[in-house]
């Protein structure tokens, strides 16, 4: 994978970040202590009533990349949690991230390593067949109570993340996926689109209907719909591959005709 095609996947995942800030009302904002934190090349998304779990908003992207990051941007970001009373966060550390300092400077701050996410990328290959027994459509705005609860449960959000996360359905710039038994919400997954790229995220089942399938034709039907909307350059991530751990997710990413980019570092506080 070219740098160029590196920076487009970290600038694509941090606008669809910036965007679930712009879409909290602000009673929504207020509640749940979100905002977001230019520090530096990086942008830190804090969400102080989440909880500890919920790294999948209180992350950091951007870190050293564009321009060398100094010391006292880790010091900032550390404070600004800190300040925000939250206990668990990663900071992302892009592979060209630079200066060689910084992981250095992370573990001054007391953060440690922590699981990577594997990046990934795809081209206009055509959609891969994804057989399920669900029924898959997109959906608008009426779905947005069901999408916000398999999400918040799959990703460790806690229910107070919902309201928020309902407004994602039908939101401008945003597509919404979702699969049914009958007329019963069974997973999710949300595509992002800015130019010709696009970036998938918050893929998720309901845990009773696991096992049916509908992870992977979830994804192939968003692919379908970037295509469909012109895009050429599709990104996704999850978590890195390791040992003792199956990572289906990985597995339905890599059916989908996506391939390996790159391994973005994450540091973070000792779990509490």
């Amino acid at each position: 994978m070219t740098a160029t095609d590196e920076s487009a996947s970290e600038a694509i995942e941090r606008a669809a970040l910036q965007d679930l800030h712009a879409m909290a009302p602000a009673p929504v904002r207020t509640a749940l202590g979100i905002r977001g934190v230019g520090i530096g090349t990086a942008y830190a998304s804090v969400a102080g009533a989440l909880p500890a779990s919920a790294i999948v908003i209180n992350r950091v992207i951007g870190l050293g990349t564009g321009a060398p990051a100094r010391e006292h941007d880790v010091r900032a970001i550390v404070d600004a949690y800190a300040a925000a009373g939250v206990a668990r966060y990663f900071v992302h550390l892009h592979p060209q991230a630079r200066p060689p300092e910084l992981t250095r400077w992370l573990g001054a701050a007391g953060l440690e390593r922590a699981r990577g996410w594997q990046k990934f990328e795809r081209g206009t290959e055509p959609v891969p067949d994804a057989s399920t027994d669900l029924d898959v459509r997109e959906v608008g705005r009426e779905h947005g109570p069901a999408f916000a609860r398999i999400v918040c449960d799959a990703f460790d959000l806690g229910s107070v993340a919902t309201e928020w996360l309902s407004q994602l359905p039908g939101r401008d710039g945003w597509r919404v996926v979702m699969s049914f038994d009958g007329d019963v919400p069974a997973g999710c997954g949300a595509l992002f689109v800015r130019g010709d790229a696009a970036w998938t995220d918050f893929g998720a089942t309901a845990a009773a209907y696991r096992r049916r399938g509908s992870q992977g034709a979830v994804l192939a039907r968003r692919i379908a719909l970037a295509l469909e909307h012109g895009c050429r350059r599709l990104f996704t991530c999850t978590g890195e591959a390791v040992p003792g751990d199956p990572q289906h997710s990985y597995s339905n990413i890599l059916r989908a005709g996506f391939r390996e980019s790159y391994v973005r570092a994450n540091y973070a506080l000792p779990r509490p």
